[in-house]
C-alpha cells in the first residue's frame, strides 16, 4: 500500500485537521472529502501515526460487529459498498445467563430484516479504507504522529514529530484513549476501572454458525461470540471473553488444549465444539468519557471521546454516530457560511451528542454491573427480564433497535 506523506515543513493550513486514523477518523476523512465536492469545498487532513498492518493498535486482529443502523449511515456516506464483502451477517442473537434461567433470542426475521448487523475484521477493513483514502482529496500525514499543539483564537497549529506543522480552523481528536489532543489541552476524563480483561481471539468450532451472534453472562463478566467468514471451509466465531484479571493471565499463555476446555466449560456446546484458537490478545475493559467532549475549535469523536466496556458491541457504532452527528453540524455550518470552527458549530455538535452518548455510557454500566453481579434478588431480576422478552415479543423491540444501533 502506498501511504502519502507530506514532507513539506511549511505550515500548511487546512479547514479541518483529523487526530487519529483508526475507524472513526478514517471514516469521517473520506466523508468529509465526499461532502466538500458537493458544498462549499473545504480542505482535510488525516493526521495517523501507523500505516494499517498487523501492528496498527486500530486495525489489528479484533472483529467488530457493525450494527444495521451503522450500515444504513455507512450507505448514506457512500462507503458500505466498499465494504460491504468484508461482512459476514449477523441474523440472530442468543442472550443467556450462565447457571440460571435466563435466556432469549433475536432474530432478524422477525424484523424483517436480512440481518440485525455484519461482523468485519478490522486489519482488513483498515486496508480499505486507507486504499480509499490514498484516491481521495485528504492531505494524509502517515506515519505521523502529533507532537503538540499551538492554539490560537482562529485556529490551532498541530507540530508533528517529523516537523510538519499543520494549521487548521477545526481539529477533530479521534486518536483514542490516550488521545494526545485531550491531553495537550488538560482536558478532563472520567475513568471507571471494571477490573476486567478481555481475550480476544478466533475460535474455530467443528458446527457451521449459521450467522448466530452470542452473548453469555458468566460470573467473571460477559462472554460473546460473533460469526465470521470460514477460512478453507473451516467455521471461525469471534470472541470475547471478560475475565477478572489473574484469570485472564492464566488464560492468555495457557496450553490451548486447556483454552479451549475452559471456554467450553463457560460457554457450553451451544455453538459446537471449540477445536482451535488463534493467537490471544488482552485487552484492560474500562469505561472512559469526557463530560464535554469539546473545546475551542476542536471536537472529540469515537474512542477518544468515550471508550466502552465491549459488552454490547457499541463502540464503533456509538462513534459512528459521533461521526455522523458532525457531519450534520458541518454541513449546516457550510450552507450558512459560517466558521466551520467556531463555538457556535462545536456547541451544535456537543448538544447533538449529549443525550445519545449519555443514554449510552449509563445502559453500558448498567449492563456491567448488573450481569457481572450474582447478588440473588439481581439475578432473579435479570434472568426474569430476559424471560420476559421471550415469552413477550413485542417487548423485544427497543432491545433491537439499540442492539441495531438505531438511537
Amino acid at each position: 500500500m502506498t501511504v502519502t506523506n507530506h514532507m513539506d515543513t511549511s505550515v500548511q493550513n487546512v479547514d479541518i485537521a483529523i487526530v487519529g486514523g483508526a475507524m472513526s477518523g478514517a471514516t469521517l476523512a473520506l466523508a468529509l472529502a465526499r461532502l466538500s465536492q458537493t458544498s462549499t469545498p473545504f480542505s482535510v487532513a488525516l493526521i495517523e501515526a501507523h500505516i494499517p498492518d498487523k501492528a496498527h493498535p486500530g486495525f489489528d486482529a479484533r472483529s467488530i460487529a457493525i450494527a444495521h443502523g451503522s450500515i444504513f449511515e455507512l450507505s448514506r456516506l457512500g462507503l458500505w459498498s466498499r465494504l460491504s464483502h468484508l461482512g459476514t451477517a449477523i441474523k440472530n442473537i442468543h442472550v443467556s445467563d450462565r447457571g440460571h434461567f435466563g435466556m432469549t433470542e433475536l432474530n432478524a426475521a422477525q424484523f424483517y430484516l436480512d440481518a440485525l448487523g455484519q461482523v468485519v475484521e478490522l486489519e482488513r477493513v483498515g486496508q480499505v479504507l486507507f486504499s480509499e483514502l490514498n484516491n481521495s482529496d485528504v492531505k494524509l500525514y502517515c506515519p505521523a504522529k502529533l507532537a503538540k499543539v499551538e492554539p490560537a483564537i482562529d485556529g490551532h497549529t498541530l507540530v508533528l514529530n517529523t516537523g510538519e506543522r499543520i494549521q487548521a480552523k477545526l481539529v477533530v481528536a479521534a486518536d483514542g484513549l490516550q488521545s494526545k489532543v485531550r491531553s495537550s489541552f488538560h482536558l478532563p476524563v472520567t475513568q471507571v476501572a471494571f477490573e476486567q480483561t478481555a481475550i480476544i481471539a478466533n475460535i474455530q468450532t467443528d458446527t457451521p454458525h449459521q450467522h448466530w451472534a452470542y452473548e453469555r453472562f458468566t460470573q467473571t463478566g460477559p462472554l460473546a461470540l460473533l460469526p465470521m467468514g470460514n477460512i478453507q471451509g473451516q467455521p471461525r466465531l469471534s470472541l470475547v471473553w471478560a475475565l477478572d484479571d489473574e484469570r485472564a493471565k492464566q488464560m492468555q499463555t495457557a496450553p490451548k488444549a486447556e483454552f479451549l476446555a475452559a471456554l467450553q466449560q463457560a460457554f457450553g456446546y451451544r455453538a459446537g465444539k471449540f477445536i482451535d484458537v488463534s493467537a490471544r490478545h488482552a485487552y484492560p475493559l474500562n469505561l472512559s468519557y469526557m463530560p464535554r467532549p469539546i473545546h475551542h475549535r476542536c471536537v472529540f469523536i469515537g474512542n477518544a471521546a468515550q471508550t466502552l466496556h465491549p459488552i454490547a458491541g457499541q463502540g464503533f457504532n456509538l462513534g459512528l454516530r459521533d461521526v455522523v452527528s458532525l457531519l450534520d453540524v458541518l454541513k449546516t455550518a457550510l450552507a450558512q457560511g459560517e466558521d466551520i470552527g467556531s463555538t457556535a458549530v462545536t456547541h451544535a455538535y456537543l448538544h447533538a451528542r449529549e443525550q445519545d452518548r449519555d443514554s449510552t455510557i449509563r445502559n453500558i454500566e448498567f449492563l456491567v454491573r448488573g450481569f457481572s453481579n450474582q447478588y440473588w434478588p439481581l439475578a432473579l431480576g435479570r434472568n426474569l427480564g430476559l424471560r420476559l422478552l421471550s415469552w413477550f415479543p413485542p417487548l423485544k423491540i427497543p432491545v433491537a433497535q439499540k442492539a441495531m444501533g438505531w438511537k
